[in-house]
């Protein structure tokens, strides 16, 4: 299976660990990521709040370039995979953003690449069965709640991936695994991932919640997909418990980091060492099949 992969740019920076992760996933299971040549930054949250056609522009720019690969896009961080999803919606369903969009990039593009998440490509494509035969280690019953946040479902109309309310495909990777899935309401709350710098006390309020809540449901760690998710719930657990006195100690992992591990993928390319809370619980429930609870 060969694929168009875009990275994004926090495949360089902060999320640099779901990228390895997801390449050492990828080599495992025989899925070939082909990275896309002269890619550029999708425009991510910010742009569209600017100006909606160079927002449309900067990812309908990557995507053109990829059309001429004649290959479905891969796409890891959720934002990019929102930003990119969006971008096809607008020029194929606006013929007015089109002609714009084709004016600021000096060359048309119809919307029509097929852009795909990682983790729609492993169920889909892949299928969960031949997924569980490349499987060199279990979750053994490891406790996870999987948090698929803003970006990665919603809104239905334009991403079409899973139930917007209540997605199910990092549930099912996580079944398959050997893990115990945990059905919690909060799998598709806001983290407060775009307010990060500007409105940091709306943001520990949030994920406070959010971690009072996994933690309440049995959760053991987090899976997510989406780096800014990522950043917000493992970072700010220290700052949950300078401001609030509370202290979760939960590991927060991109799903990628969990089949990594269960995959058999050394340390560094599954990018635990750089996680800021500890995952050696999850680890040695994996490696040593010991329960996290022990």
């Amino acid at each position: 299976m060969k694929y168009t992969y875009y990275p994004g740019c926090s495949a360089e920076s902060t999320s640099r660990d779901q990228h390895t992760s997801s390449k050492a996933v990828a080599e495992a299971l025989g899925i070939d990521f082909i990275e896309l040549k002269g890619w550029s930054c999708c425009g991510s949250t910010p742009a569209h709040q600017t100006d909606r056609v160079l927002a449309a522009s900067l990812s309908a720019a990557n995507l053109q370039l990829a059309q001429k690969a004649g290959r479905d896009v891969v796409v890891n961080c959720a934002s990019c995979y929102s930003r990119l999803k969006t971008a096809n919606h607008e020029v194929s369903s606006n013929p007015g953003m089109r002609q714009k969009v084709g004016e600021a990039m000096g060359g048309e593009y119809d919307g029509s690449v097929n852009v795909r998440h990682f983790i729609e490509v492993l169920i889909h494509d892949l299928g969960l069965g031949a997924l569980q035969e490349k499987l060199k280690y279990s979750l053994n019953g490891l406790k996870v709640a999987p948090y698929y946040g803003c970006l990665l479902v919603r809104p239905r109309e334009i991403m079409g991936f899973d139930d917007p309310e209540n997605p199910t495909s990092m549930d099912r990777l996580i079944t398959a695994m050997g893990g115990e899935s945990i059905d919690w309401p909060h799998k598709v709350e806001c983290c407060g991932g775009g307010l990060a710098l500007t409105r940091t006390d709306l943001v520990i309020s949030l994920t406070d919640s959010i971690l009072s809540m996994a933690e309440a449901a049995g959760a053991e760690c987090i899976a997510v997909a989406c780096p800014m998710c990522q950043v917000n719930l493992d970072m700010r657990q220290l700052d949950i418990e300078r401001n609030r006195g509370k202290q979760y100690n939960l590991p927060i992992l991109y799903i990628t980091q969990l089949l990594a591990l269960c995959l058999g993928a050394s340390r560094e390319k599954t990018g635990l060492n750089k996680l800021m809370v500890p995952p050696e619980k999850v680890t040695r429930a994996v490696i040593s099949g010991v329960s996290a609870a022990t």
